[in-house]
């Protein structure tokens, strides 16, 4: 009896000893008085002439609303400090957890410092490292020598971090490493947001899902829906194109990018360019829409392409079929022997690459696009057709454009490929992507060795062909070439052959300045370029001709209009040399001085120079001051 009075008073005095001066120091917050709740054993010690009370075994306190435990501790009643050792546990209202071997804790501030599997986590976010801060007061969780972060099935691992218990916000620094089943992201600085599962980008950023890699130094990322916002410059590319404008918006779930200001859009494989100030491009199908002053580049060894227009939309043949697909329309302006096979199949581009939603409301005209009758399904706006200015024609000439294909009888306009069933199953798939081109409304091209312009232009790199639509104009040096439509044919990525059909014109100004124009029509023009220049051109079919002659010095002889089945014209130096008539001519000599003014000039005849672009600069919308 008398031996359990004395440890009473043992320990009474041990608790009196310890809680007093803490009270007395504490009397007017009691919110911040550190109380014992259990302890296997209490007793006093002195250390470094400090008294501390020391529990040992299972023990536990409470501040307010926070309880810690851990296996023993050590506690300073004058400064009101805890350290704490061995399973360290603190609960703050049942909302956020905190772990760690040792902790270190002032009562004052409420600042806890843990060391050894350091964690906190607040039943959907943990984080771990080897040391750990939390502030209890702002419910701020700290780490600065590493750490790592877990928010369901995304992990950020970084140098130092900053945990907002409130607001849920995570502010990362050096070393940001943020790994997810979909995605890795990596920078420098990142505000990462736990319950929204936002990004936000300060530093340059790196944001990898392995078929695209995301390059920003601003903006931000939803690492759940995979919707991004990105400024100042960002780019995004894949394993062929690259995007880069002034700000991009970027889903993952539909594939779809939207580049505003200065975007630039490079098909790496084809080593094509599209700028434009507005661009959409879908990275799963490998299209891009780009309005507002667009300008492509096709990048060639010696003379590279440049072409503008008001819209412009390119995209990639789908792999499963050898041909085109197969098209369908209601316009009668578009008959099968309007034109070859080759450019009525590869007109339209795939059904399921023409989506024009979410546009701005000025970027893309009513009239801007193709109007054919597409398969069901297939979203297009009603506008005017590309192709509805392509009159009714007979079929060219087998050895100037491939001659039209058998038609489907049940199928309406549906062309049926020519290839026999036996080479198809046997012959290896061509798996090389091969890009299309449109370009619609006030098309301009330049390069150094052709210019030109029309309404619409539609190019395939699967046979190389430039068609050009509804007025078109070439210039070669000083020849001047028009047709209702014009092929241009390249090889090697040059000018190899061009077609002008029907009311075909060839207009060179025998002197520059002055009104004296050689000419040469035909129902159809085939011309050969030997190098960049014109070579020789053949003329088939009522070919009419106004040729001026002139003598050694250069002064004008004669004036001579001939009539032939065919001619052919000799180039040289990319000037007229000669005309050779072929078949059957007809015509008459006129002395220059008596020559007949009213009829040197062939029907449809029209020198159009000032529409001729004079430079890349001036398809670029700035001024050439060279």
């Amino acid at each position: 009896m008398q031996h359990l009075i004395k440890h009473g008073l043992i320990l009474a005095g041990i608790c009196l000893l310890g809680w007093m001066p803490a009270m007395a120091q504490n009397r007017g917050d009691s919110t911040s008085v550190i109380h014992i709740l259990h302890a296997d054993t209490l007793n006093n010690i002195t250390r470094d002439s400090v008294q501390l009370a020391r529990f040992i075994g299972n023990a536990a306190f409470r501040q307010g609303n926070t309880t810690i435990y851990c296996d023993s501790a050590f506690k300073n009643s004058l400064t009101n400090q805890l350290d704490a050792y061995g399973h360290v546990h603190i609960n703050q209202a049942d909302s956020v957890q905190v772990y760690g071997d040792y902790l270190h804790y002032e009562g004052n501030t409420k600042m806890a410092s843990l060391k050894g599997n350091a964690r906190l986590t607040d039943g959907k976010v943990t984080i771990t490292g080897p040391e750990l801060q939390y502030d209890m007061n702002a419910r701020i969780g700290t780490y600065t020598r590493g750490g790592k972060l877990v928010n369901g099935q995304s992990v950020l691992t970084s140098r130092e971090g900053f945990y907002y218990a409130d607001t849920k916000d995570v502010y990362f620094k050096y070393d940001v490493l943020l790994v997810d089943p979909q995605y890795t992201l990596t920078t420098d600085t990142l505000l990462y947001n736990t319950d929204t599962k936002i990004a936000t980008m300060v530093a340059p950023t790196t944001i990898n899902d392995g078929k695209t890699v995301m390059y920003t130094t601003s903006g931000y990322y939803n690492t759940e829906t995979g919707y991004g916002n990105f400024g100042n410059r960002p780019t995004i590319e894949d394993s062929t194109a690259t995007i880069t404008a002034d700000n991009i918006e970027t889903d993952k779930a539909t594939s779809f990018s939207y580049a505003t200001g200065n975007m630039v859009y490079r098909d790496t494989a084809q080593k094509m360019s599209l700028l434009a100030n507005y661009g959409k491009v879908n990275q799963a199908a490998r299209t891009v829409l780009a309005t507002q002053h667009p300008l492509l580049i096709l990048e060639r060894d010696k003379d590279t392409l440049y072409m503008a227009a008001d819209t412009m939309f390119s995209g990639v043949y789908r792999e499963d079929t050898l041909t085109a697909p197969p098209i369908r329309t209601g316009m009668e302006s578009l008959r099968a022997d309007s034109v070859a096979t080759d450019s009525l199949q590869t007109i339209i581009p795939p059904a399921d690459s023409l989506q024009t939603s979410s546009l701005p409301a000025d970027s893309l005209r009513a009239d801007s696009l193709p109007h054919p009758t597409l398969p069901p399904g297939t979203l297009r706006p009603d506008t005017t057709a590309l192709t509805d200015t392509l009159p009714a024609r007979k079929a060219p000439p087998r050895d100037s454009i491939m001659a039209p294909r058998p038609l489907q009888p049940d199928s309406g306009l549906v062309l049926q490929d020519s290839i026999p069933q036996d080479s198809i199953q046997t012959t290896p798939k061509d798996t090389t992507e091969r890009r299309y081109i449109l370009a619609y409304h006030h098309v301009r091209i330049f390069s150094d060795s052709l210019q030109g312009v029309a309404d619409s232009v539609y190019y395939s790199s699967r046979d190389s062909i430039f068609r050009f639509y509804r007025e078109p104009v070439l210039w070669a040096n000083d020849t001047q070439l028009t047709g209702d439509t014009i092929f241009l044919h390249t090889k090697n990525q040059q000018a190899d052959k061009l077609v002008l059909q029907p009311n075909a014109l060839i207009v060179n100004e025998a002197e520059k300045g002055k009104p004296f124009y050689n000419q040469i029509k035909g129902n159809i023009i085939t011309g050969y370029f030997a190098g960049s220049a014109l070579d020789w051109m053949h003329v088939d079919g009522n070919a009419e001709s106004v040729y001026y002659v002139r003598d050694d010095e250069g002064g004008y002889i004669s004036v001579n209009k001939s009539l032939s089945a065919a001619i052919d014209i000799h180039f040289q130096g990319g000037e007229l040399n000669k005309v050779v008539f072929i078949k059957d001519p007809e015509g008459t000599m006129y002395p220059f001085t008596q020559r007949p003014k009213d009829q040197m000039q062939l029907e449809n005849f029209s020198w159009q120079i000032e529409r001729r672009p004079k430079s890349k600069y001036e398809l670029m919308g700035t001024v050439n001051n060279e």
